[in-house]
Formats: C-alpha cells, sequence, structure tokens
C-alpha cells in the first residue's frame, strides 16, 4: 500500500492543469492503485472524504478516484457535457485545505459528465446535488482550480470545529 502526500494549498503545483490521461497501461493502474491507497487511508485518518484527484498527489493527469459508501469508480479524462441552470449554495472543504476549513460558495445542481474508466471506455452519468458538488470540486483541481477561488465574500469561510458544532 503505497499512501502518497497530499499537496496543501499555497503548493504552486495545485493550479497546475493536468494533461488527458492516454496510456491505458501498468502506469495507469499504478497512478489508480495510489489514488485509492492515499484516499482509503484519508477516510479512515480524517473521518471524512469521498474523492481525491490525481493532481492533490503530484500526478498531473486527469483522473480521479470516488470512494462512496455504495460504489466506488474511476473517472479518467472527465468532461462536463451539461449544467443546470440551477445554483445550489453548499459548504466546500479539501484534503488540500487539509480539512481545516470550509468555504462556502456556489456550484450547479445538476451535471452530465462524459468520461473513460480504467479501461479506456467512454461513459457519460448525471449528477445532482451533492453528487453533483463533488464531481465539479474534483474536476477543479485538473484545471488547477480550488474551492477558494469561488468565495465571493470573506464572511463566508469557516473552522471546521465551527462548522461541526454550528452548520453540520
Amino acid at each position: 500500500m503505497v499512501i502518497k502526500d497530499v499537496l496543501l494549498l499555497g503548493n504552486p503545483k495545485l493550479r497546475e492543469k493536468s494533461v488527458d490521461e492516454i496510456n491505458f497501461n501498468e502506469d495507469l493502474n499504478t497512478n489508480l492503485k495510489d489514488l485509492k491507497d492515499t484516499l482509503t487511508y484519508l477516510q479512515k485518518a480524517k473521518k471524512t472524504g469521498r474523492a481525491i484527484a490525481a493532481p492533490q498527489i503530484d500526478i498531473l493527469k486527469k483522473i480521479i478516484y470516488f470512494q462512496l459508501p455504495n460504489k466506488s469508480f474511476y473517472m479518467i479524462n472527465p468532461i462536463i457535457k451539461w449544467k443546470s441552470e440551477e445554483i445550489m449554495d453548499v459548504w466546500d472543504s479539501c484534503f488540500s485545505f487539509d480539512i481545516a476549513f470550509f468555504v462556502e460558495i456556489q456550484r450547479y445542481r445538476k451535471i452530465r459528465v462524459d468520461f473513460q474508466d480504467m479501461n479506456g471506455n467512454w461513459n457519460t452519468e448525471d449528477f445532482s446535488d451533492d453528487l453533483s458538488e463533488l464531481v465539479q470540486h474534483e474536476i477543479d483541481h485538473l484545471y488547477g482550480v480550488l474551492a477558494t477561488d469561488y468565495l465571493k465574500d470573506g464572511k463566508k469561510i469557516i473552522m471546521r470545529s465551527e462548522w461541526e458544532r454550528r452548520l453540520k
């Protein structure tokens, strides 16, 4: 099991754009395993988290791993193809913030995403509500965008302990 260090807010590598994954070979399998092992560790250590993007562990490839209560899957080279007009307010945090604080930002309530699976097959899936927010958050990482970039009001930031006490 290989646990990779998560790049933290302020690390310039988090702002770099990832490249498409074009080689569905053993190198990809190594990256997929590193993402899975790292997220599994973080979920146990931090008691939170549902996904991780490759750039967060210093792999500048368009790869995301989701580990949800009812399913786990990879998204490779994801593209948001459609966004609903409806917007929702969400409290967002990130492993790259060390889950130390949350920011209240806006996300699209529903999205449609095209992506490749670990075998290179293309899929299309619709996401809504909390999964829509999560997928948007992770895809943003692939383009060097962080949740803090959407913060419009400095009063919409809260420490994790205060968020858990008041808003969870």
